[in-house]
């Protein structure tokens, strides 16, 4: 018994240091709506889901007093789906040494690594929904394969404009950019000269901080994304309708992938496609002009996808893991970060001559207001 104790005080040690280190490594589990984790209990299983409502919009109307009321307006919200279906782990052997290590204090190296895998997996599952197809990000400015900042704000203050036209919240908004786009930025004088943004702290430490409306965050995760759609491509309609949902094409392109960005010549709007066929091709959001037949269809290069972004654009949960000292086979501890809200669980499982060590994650999430973000291509 005494064994077990100590083999349990060694797991949640190694766990609280594995999460300090953890939150240094991500970005977008920090700022995404999280709320509905609430709704999660202890031991929720994989494909487990979190129902997340959007509202209806509603139209005022006028009042005229009468005997009988006017019959009342139907709403219907809906809403999107947050499924647990990401299960991962980052297993390792761990020495007796590493174990004295622990209980020393100091964070092994394997550990180390571990922590950084499962981090570098969470936060790039979460990048990755902004391009999914169930609800990808259309907002887009700046130009494909340049890194924005080179000279001045602009492509961030045309980001906040699409952003503001998009009926985006003006709080808890975050531009979160790679380590190109920041190293311009920090050039600035906008941020970097004290005069001009009010601060010291941008030059002295490093970072930007809150400017211009947002909260600036560099990340070293921040994904390319890859264009499918290419070629000569028209629109082949006559009778496109504004609020349309597809795009019938034809001029032998290639056809686009989820996520791709493209305009319609005669249009300002950017469009992400949802999926397509060899002629068809559904697309967020719906058409905003009545396209003419033979208007050219233009996709966007490969792009960085530094963004801003409201906090409500994402919905993400992680599941609290089974909370026991002792399984079969192994003991396990679990602990949620203070600061982020990750969840991880360390479990050791005794194998043949050796002691397993894993790091797990039970999590999903889902673009529920793609409105809400805007890239800033790099």
């Amino acid at each position: 018994m005494a064994g077990t104790l100590v083999t349990t005080n060694i797991v949640r040690t190694a766990v609280a240091m594995g999460l300090d280190a953890l939150r240094q490594q991500i970005a977008l589990a920090k700022i995404v709506n999280r709320n509905y984790e609430s709704r999660i209990g202890p031991g929720a299983s994989q494909g487990s889901t979190v129902n997340v409502a959007i509202p209806s919009a509603i139209t005022t109307r006028s009042v005229t007093a009468d005997v009988v009321p006017p019959a009342v307006t139907a709403v219907t919200p809906t809403s999107v789906a947050v499924s647990l279906d990401q299960w991962k782990e980052a297993p390792f052997a761990m020495s007796d040494q590493a174990v004295s290590q622990v209980q020393q204090g100091i964070i092994p190296m394997q550990m180390s690594e571990a922590i950084k895998s499962l981090a570098n997996t969470i936060d790039n599952y979460i990048w990755g929904l902004l391009t999914a197809a169930a609800n990808p990000v259309y907002g887009f400015t700046g130009t494909a394969g340049t890194t924005p900042f080179a000279s001045n704000t602009s492509q961030y203050l045309d980001a906040r404009a699409i952003l503001n036209n998009q009926l985006c919240p003006v709080d808890d908004r975050y531009c979160i950019i790679d380590a190109d786009a920041e190293a311009n930025a920090l050039g600035l004088s906008a941020f970097a000269d004290a005069s001009a943004s009010g601060s010291r702290e941008t030059i002295v430490e490093g970072d930007i901080g809150y400017r211009l409306g947002a909260r600036w965050i560099m990340s070293q995760n921040v994904p390319t994304h890859s264009n499918t759609g290419a070629g000569t491509v028209l629109v082949n309609d006559a009778s496109v309708s504004v609020g349309d949902t597809t795009l019938t094409w034809d001029g032998g392109g290639t056809a686009p992938a989820a996520g791709d960005i493209f305009t319609v010549a005669g249009d300002t709007q950017t469009y992400s496609v949802l999926s397509s066929t060899a002629t068809v091709i559904t697309m967020n959001p719906t058409a905003q002009v009545a396209w003419a037949d033979d208007a050219a269809v233009t996709f966007k290069s490969d792009f960085v996808e530094n963004v801003v972004i409201h906090r409500d654009c994402i919905a993400f949960a992680m599941a609290p893991l089974l909370q026991t000292e002792q399984v079969s086979g192994g003991i396990s501890a679990t602990a949620v970060d203070e600061d982020s809200g990750l969840a991880l669980r360390l479990e050791v499982t005794r194998q043949y001559k050796q002691t397993q060590w894993a790091l797990d994650a039970l999590y999903g999430g889902a673009v529920v207001r793609p409105e809400l973000a805007c890239y800033i291509a790099g």
